[in-house]
C-alpha cells in the first residue's frame, strides 16, 4: 500500500464521527503549517500564508496565494456519514439484556449495521468551574446489533423492513454491568450533555485480485475530505484564494450553523476580504469570478445490478474522476461549469467520466445546491465512483483516488479568468 493509500485508510479508521474528522484533519493542517484562526478574532493575514477557522465539526482551511485576481477557487465536502445517534437517557433494559436507545442520522443502508462491531463515539459535554466544554470521545468497548434468527423471521429473505425503533437498538450489556458505560467513554467528570453515535468500527481493507479496492465505513464522504486537504497543501502556487470547506449535517440536509446552507462559508470568505483590505464591491466581484467544487461520491455501475444506471452513462469503478449533472437542480453543474472542469482534468492528465441518474430514478443531492444558494459563482458537482453508498461499509476503486486528488490538485493550481460566456482557464 502506498503512502498517499495509507494516510487516507488512517484517517478513515481514526474519523469515526464528525467530531473525529475535523480534529484529524485539524492536526493534518497543524503539521503542515497551517495558522489556526478564531472567528472570535480579528483574521490577520498575509499573501502566502496557510490558515484554518473551525465552527463546531465544521473546518475551512485556506491558503493567499497572489492577489493581482482576487477569487475564490473552493472545495466543499462533508465531514458526516449515515449513524445512529444515542438519545438522552439511552438505556432500555429488556428481561437480563441493556440495549442503547437510538435515532438514526441521515438515510444509511440500516439492514448493513447489523452483526458488526460498532463503537459509541462523538462528543461528550462537561462543565468545570462554571466553564461548559466539550471533548471528542470513543468507547474503548463495542456494542452490536444482533439480527432476529431466521428460524423466527422466515420471510426475512423475501423482505425486510428495519424498524428503527424495534430492530436497531445496539446491545450494550447483561444488566447489572451497565453502569459505568459511560465514565469509560467520558471518565469520571460529571458528563451534561452528549452527541454520542453508534458507528462502523470495521477496519479498512483492500481486495481484489491486485488488491485494486479498498472497502471502509464512511468512503462517502471522507474521502473527498482527505483529497481535499492533499491538494490544498500540495498545488502549485496560483492566484487568489484556494478553499477547502468540510462541512457538517450534509447528510441531514446542511442547514444548520455548521452545514453548507449556513452563514459559516459565506462569512470566512466575507471575513477574509477584508482581512486583505478588500470591501463590499470587491467581495461581490470576486464571487462572481470564483469557482465551487462540491466533492462528494457516485454511484459506479453495480455489477450485479447494471440495469441501475443510466443507459448511456455508465459511470465505472476505475474511470476515473465523476462529473455529474442533473436537469433538476440536484447538482450544481451546468455546461459551463463541466466543460470548465473537463479543461483542467485534460490539461493535468486526469481521467474523468460523467454521472446521470436513470430519469425513472429520484436524485439525491449534495452541499454544493445548499452553499450556492448563498454564493453567486459557478460551480460543478464531482466526486468518486463508489459502490454500497450510506452501507456501513461501502467500497471503491484505488485508482480514481488518486486521480481525484490530482484533479483537486490541478484545480487549485488553475487560474479561472471569468468571461461573459465563459472562463478563460491557466
Amino acid at each position: 500500500m502506498n503512502g498517499q493509500i495509507q494516510a487516507l485508510t488512517d484517517f478513515l479508521k481514526n474519523s469515526l464521527t464528525a467530531y473525529h474528522a475535523k480534529d484529524n484533519a485539524k492536526r493534518e493542517l497543524l503539521d503542515k503549517g497551517f495558522v489556526a484562526l478564531s472567528e472570535r478574532e480579528d483574521f490577520e493575514l498575509a499573501e502566502g500564508g496557510k490558515y484554518f477557522v473551525e465552527r463546531g465539526a465544521s473546518l475551512i482551511a485556506f491558503t493567499v496565494g497572489g492577489l493581482d485576481r482576487f477569487s475564490y477557487k473552493i472545495v466543499a465536502s462533508h465531514v458526516d456519514s449515515p449513524a445512529l445517534k444515542l438519545k438522552e437517557n439511552p438505556l432500555k433494559k429488556t428481561e437480563n439484556c441493556v440495549s442503547l436507545n437510538v435515532e438514526t442520522y441521515g438515510g444509511g443502508v440500516w439492514y448493513s449495521f447489523f452483526d458488526r462491531p460498532l463503537k459509541i463515539a462523538g462528543r461528550v459535554v462537561k462543565s468545570e468551574n462554571g466553564r461548559v466544554y466539550a471533548q471528542t470521545v470513543e468507547s474503548p468497548y463495542t456494542v452490536t446489533i444482533p439480527s432476529l434468527a431466521v428460524h423466527q423471521n422466515r420471510g426475512v429473505n423475501e423482505g425486510f423492513a428495519v424498524n428503527a425503533q424495534i430492530d436497531l437498538l445496539p446491545l450494550l450489556s447483561i444488566a447489572g454491568n451497565e453502569s459505568e458505560w459511560l465514565e469509560q467513554i467520558a471518565g469520571e467528570e460529571s458528563v451534561l450533555s452528549h452527541d454520542l453515535f453508534v458507528v462502523n468500527a470495521d477496519m479498512p481493507y483492500t481486495f481484489g485480485v491486485k488488491n485494486e479496492f479498498l472497502a471502509s465505513p464512511r468512503i462517502d464522504n471522507l474521502t473527498s475530505v482527505f483529497a481535499s486537504l492533499d491538494a490544498l497543501a500540495n498545488k502549485a502556487d496560483s492566484e487568489g484564494i484556494c478553499v477547502a470547506a468540510l462541512m457538517h449535517h450534509e447528510e441531514v440536509g446542511s442547514h444548520s450553523t455548521q452545514g453548507a446552507g449556513g452563514d459559516f462559508l459565506e462569512n470566512v470568505l466575507r471575513r477574509i476580504a477584508y482581512a486583505l483590505r478588500f470591501d463590499d464591491n470587491e467581495f461581490y466581484k470576486a464571487l462572481a469570478s470564483s469557482f465551487f467544487l462540491s466533492v462528494d461520491n457516485a454511484h459506479a455501475l453495480h455489477p450485479n445490478h447494471p440495469e441501475k444506471s443510466d443507459p448511456t452513462n455508465k459511470t465505472l469503478l476505475g474511470g476515473g474522476v465523476v462529473i455529474k449533472s442533473h436537469a433538476g437542480g440536484a447538482y450544481i453543474t451546468d455546461g459551463i461549469s463541466s466543460a470548465a472542469v473537463k479543461t483542467v482534468f485534460e490539461k493535468a492528465g486526469v481521467s474523468y467520466q460523467s454521472f446521470f441518474n436513470r430519469s425513472d430514478a429520484r436524485s439525491g443531492s449534495t452541499l454544493g445546491v445548499a452553499a450556492l444558494t448563498r454564493l453567486g459563482m459557478a460551480g460543478a458537482d464531482v466526486g468518486l465512483a463508489q459502490l454500497a453508498m450510506h452501507s456501513a461499509c461501502e467500497c471503491f476503486a484505488l485508482s480514481d483516488y488518486a486521480e481525484l486528488v490530482s484533479g483537486l490538485t490541478a484545480f487549485y493550481s488553475s487560474d479561472f479568468i471569468a468571461e461573459s460566456d465563459g472562463f478563460t482557464i491557466r
